[in-house]
């Protein structure tokens, strides 16, 4: 038994690559489409994360798509830059096209193979995906060397097949292959016996890295990745807070720090700097509009909360005792420290470098406004607030820089009660010149203010969600509040996010920011 344990702690750690797909197909998450300067910001927080690859997008599928995976190859040193192209020659064009200017690009083609898709989607035989795959890949190889090819829907796809088109695309020269649970359909076990059969039975497959991409239909999205990397995988790919198609993908954080927290078990680690994982949460969720819920593993609000009196108890004598890893490794401060008015400019600078964030000298001295502000309203400051203005800030700086049509929220007046017909007066901005509304239809202050910004705007929308939540506890906390509306016209969802200590206030300013998301993606369908 003792030798066990010593030849355990003798095996050497495998250094596993983390694969981000969040600007790919996090994006695809509904309502959670990203405009360039949100693209580039969300890119940054993955080279600071060490992200070891950043697919940017998929250049076929928009203009938008291409302009954005070409200006992240231009930006990003240190991580690889990968644009994603069906076996499709203007599709893999197009990717070599936005990615020539990176340090290191990387084209990933892929196709069907299951017999689902062959038969119903493609209507292909097992020849002719083979011949496609061969012909994809070659045509990406001709344009650099790091080549990834993913044979879509793997894990439904016969096991025989699946060894022939994963042969005949390493010998083609993908240099990576990536077995995908496309619909979140397998399960750890089965993971691990497809993997396994690969490295058996494909003669070429020690000239690729093995990968995988789970999707979390049935929960297992992280169970599934873990399995693969049992089996000899050398690849995740993830989206960070778990973003993507219907359920989702791998959430980064949680596959990231299961490996590193029983790294005794798996014998692997990553590059990731897991401190920024907390930030870099914060930063998806606030460019996306999709809030992450209080209990999610690892970067939720509650995640290192404890209220039983149990569980306080033992905390205080040891935080092992509850606690299997530190808030401080993924991010999370240390002490909720209390700032208030009286406090000063380089201690609230320090809290925000504390909590991840870094600022120009005119973003702090514009926070520092804002804060002082706050403290005349809030008796002390926390973390949580420090965190939204930063987020204003941030949302100011891209008003700013952005398109001058944005809209701008100036002010509003409501009444409203139990007797008689809510009312609405909202002014917002656009080119420096204010437009007021006044509406009195709907059945409460929110559905008046819908009515009222619809026709400041000229747009056509329904509420399809309303969150309000506090940021911190008490009767003088700031509000957050998320929205979701729904496009009249395309029929897309489009999300909103907004922080004030007046809820209502904070109503009408996400209704504004999901507006210039319905305005923005108009503007790019025109060009």
């Amino acid at each position: 038994m003792a030798s066990e344990k010593q030849n355990a702690a003798e095996q050497p750690i495998r250094n596993i690559l983390i694969f981000d797909t969040t600007l790919r197909d996090g994006e695809q998450s509904p309502g959670a489409s990203m405009n360039l300067e949100e693209k580039l910001k969300v890119a940054q927080a993955l080279v600071d994360l060490k992200v070891d690859i950043i697919e940017a997008g998929f250049p076929i599928a928009s203009p938008g798509d291409f302009e954005a995976v070409s200006e992240i190859s231009k930006l990003v040193k240190g991580s690889t830059v990968c644009g994603l192209a069906r076996c499709v020659d203007k599709d893999i064009d197009a990717a070599w096209e936005s990615l020539k200017n990176a340090d290191d690009p990387r084209i990933h083609v892929f196709l069907a193979t299951s017999a689902i898709h062959r038969n119903f989607k493609l209507r292909m035989t097992q020849e002719e995906i083979i011949e496609h795959a061969v012909a994809g890949v070659k045509r990406a190889k001709g344009y650099c060397s790091n080549i990834e090819f993913s044979p879509e829907d793997a894990c439904r796809t016969e096991i025989d097949f699946l060894c022939k088109v994963v042969e005949a695309a390493i010998d083609a020269g993908a240099t990576t292959v990536n077995i995908p649970d496309t619909v979140g359909y397998t399960t750890p076990n089965e993971m691990v016996k497809r993997i396994q059969e690969l490295f058996n039975r494909v003669p070429n497959i020690d000239k690729a890295v093995v990968s995988t991409h789970c999707h979390n239909d049935l929960g297992m999205a992280v169970a599934n990745s873990l399995a693969a990397v049992m089996a000899g995988a050398g690849q995740i790919e993830v989206a960070v807070n778990g973003l993507g198609e219907r359920a989702g993908n791998c959430p980064l954080e949680e596959v990231v720090m299961a490996m590193r927290t029983r790294r005794d078990f798996f014998h692997v680690d990553t590059r990731i700097v897991s401190q920024r994982l907390v930030p870099t949460s914060r930063i998806v969720s606030k460019v996306t509009g999709l809030v992450v819920p209080r209990n999610k593993a690892i970067v939720g609000r509650n995640a290192f909360a404890h209220e039983s009196g149990v569980h306080q108890d033992g905390v205080l004598k040891e935080r092992s005792t509850y606690e299997i890893m530190s808030p401080e490794s993924v991010g999370f401060v240390k002490n909720d420290l209390v700032l208030g008015k009286h406090s000063g400019r380089a201690a609230l600078g320090e809290r925000i470098k504390s909590l991840g964030f870094e600022l120009t000298k005119e973003q702090l001295d514009a926070a520092f406004d804002e804060f002082k502000r706050l403290a005349d309203l809030k008796k002390d400051i926390f973390d949580a607030d420090i965190v939204a203005i930063v987020d204003r800030q941030s949302a100011a700086a891209k008003r700013l820089t952005g398109a001058a049509a944005d809209w701008k929220y100036v002010s509003y007046e409501l009444n409203c009660g139990s007797q008689g017909k809510p009312s609405c007066k909202a002014i917002l901005s656009q080119n420096g010149f204010e437009k007021t509304a006044v509406s009195s239809e709907g059945d409460g202050p929110v559905h008046a203010m819908c009515w009222a910004v619809q026709q400041i705007v000229g747009l056509r929308f329904t509420l399809e969600e309303y969150k309000v939540e506090a940021v911190t506890g008490g009767f003088d906390a700031q509000g957050e509040v998320a929205v979701r509306v729904k496009d009249v016209d395309t029929n897309v969802d489009y999300r909103g996010r907004a922080t004030s200590t007046d809820v209502l206030e904070a109503t009408l300013m996400a209704l504004v920011d999901a507006v210039n998301r319905i305005q923005h993606s108009h503007e790019k369908d025109s060009k």
